[in-house]
């Protein structure tokens, strides 16, 4: 491995531990992910899973345990924050702590970000396929 790519692969390891403490803010049992997004070396966004505001911080029904129906995951809730602010996502990285979802990678493909890196993955691969199939790099890192 060459120099670059041995600092490169060192800074996912950083943001992938900063996502994975992020992902500790999460009021879901079940599951909690954290996500960061990165351009140019600064972190211009963060998110976790969890409820819209002015919701109650309960992710599962407490009959079924399953997730509400409107908790946001981890990448929707950064993405939608750099819609807030003066920031946006052109050509940034997003760190996550587990492979984004179909919906989520859509989000992802329309916020410009080009390269996605996670550590755990999804029940499903349809949401990194999407990715790959219009060229966004996703790299599967293992946790340090």
């Amino acid at each position: 491995m060459g120099y670059e790519e041995e600092k490169l692969r060192q800074l996912d390891s950083r943001y992938l531990r900063m996502a994975r403490i992020w992902a500790e803010n999460s009021y879901c049992v079940r599951r909690q992910v954290g996500a960061l997004i990165v351009k140019d070396k600064m972190i211009i966004s963060d998110g976790y899973n969890g409820t819209p505001s002015g919701f109650e911080n309960i992710c599962e029904d407490e009959v079924t345990g399953k997730t509400k129906p409107y908790v946001l995951h981890a990448e929707a809730n950064a993405i939608t924050k750099v819609a807030k602010s003066a920031n946006n996502c052109d050509g940034a990285t997003l760190y996550i702590t587990a492979a984004p979802c179909i919906e989520c990678s859509k989000l992802i493909i329309q916020a410009g970000i080009k390269r996605v890196v996670y550590l755990d993955d999804y029940r499903s691969e349809d949401g990194l396929n999407l990715l790959k199939r219009v060229g966004i790099e996703c790299v599967k890192r293992e946790e340090e």
